[in-house]
C-alpha cells in the first residue's frame, strides 16, 4: 500500500531537524539542500490567494522555513571582508569576492553573478594584488569546484565555495606571516662573517 504523502509531517521533520542549528547554519543548510533538488529560489514561494490571512505561530515558522533565506549581512566593506578571510591563492580571493557580493554587500551593490571586471575592482577595492589574468583566475576557480558557470564570461558561487569562505577561511586563523626576512637578515649575516674572516686572513699576510 502506498504511504500518503503529508506535507505538513515533513515540514515538522525539517523544522525539527534544523532546530539545533543557529539561523546562519540554517540558512546555508536549506539553500544547499535545494540546490541538491534543483530548485531555483523563485521555486521556493508562490503567492498566497487574495484574502489569505499570513500564517501565525507554529505554521509561520515551519513555512518560513521554506522562504527564501534574508542572509544577514555584516556591514563590512569589501576590503575588510577580504582581509579578514585571508584567501592565500586566486582561486580561493575568487570565492571570496563571489561570497562577498553575494552575501555582504550591501543590496544596491549585490549580484548574483560575478566577471573579470568584478574581480579586478574588487582586488582595487579591497587593496590586494590583482591576478595576471582574472578570467583564468574565475575559470580555475571553476574547475576547483568554488564556482558554478552563469552567463557569457560570468560565474556564480556555488555551495562548495560558500562552505569554503563561510567555514574554512581564514586557514589556520589567517595568512601565514612572511618568512623571508629572516631568511635574508640569516643570508646577510653569513655573509658579513665570511667577510670578516677574509679580512683577518689578509692582516696576517
Amino acid at each position: 500500500m502506498t504511504k500518503t504523502l503529508d506535507d505538513f509531517e515533513a515540514v515538522r521533520v525539517v523544522v525539527q531537524t534544523l532546530e539545533p542549528f543557529d539561523s546562519k547554519d540554517r540558512e546555508r543548510i536549506i539553500r544547499w539542500a535545494r540546490e541538491k533538488l534543483g530548485m531555483h529560489a523563485g521555486e521556493v514561494r508562490q503567492a498566497a490567494p487574495v484574502g489569505t490571512p499570513p500564517p501565525t505561530g507554529e505554521a509561520q515558522t515551519e513555512t518560513e522555513a521554506f522562504g527564501v533565506p534574508s542572509h544577514v549581512r555584516s556591514g563590512k566593506d569589501i576590503k575588510t571582508f577580504v582581509s579578514e578571510k585571508s584567501p592565500s591563492s586566486d582561486r580561493q580571493l575568487a570565492a571570496t569576492v563571489a561570497y562577498y557580493y553575494a552575501f555582504e554587500a550591501p543590496e544596491t551593490d549585490q549580484k548574483d553573478s560575478i566577471d573579470k571586471d568584478d574581480l579586478i575592482d574588487a582586488c582595487r577595492k579591497a587593496g590586494v594584488r590583482r591576478p595576471t589574468n582574472p578570467g583564468q583566475t574565475l575559470r580555475n576557480a571553476a574547475h576547483a569546484g568554488y564556482l558554478d558557470r552563469a552567463d557569457t564570461g560570468k560565474y556564480r558561487l556555488n555551495s562548495v565555495g560558500e562552505n569554503l569562505v563561510a567555514m574554512v577561511l581564514p586557514e589556520s586563523g589567517g595568512a601565514p606571516k612572511p618568512k623571508k626576512k629572516k631568511k635574508a637578515a640569516a643570508k646577510k649575516k653569513k655573509v658579513s662573517a665570511k667577510k670578516k674572516r677574509t679580512t683577518k686572513k689578509k692582516f696576517r699576510r
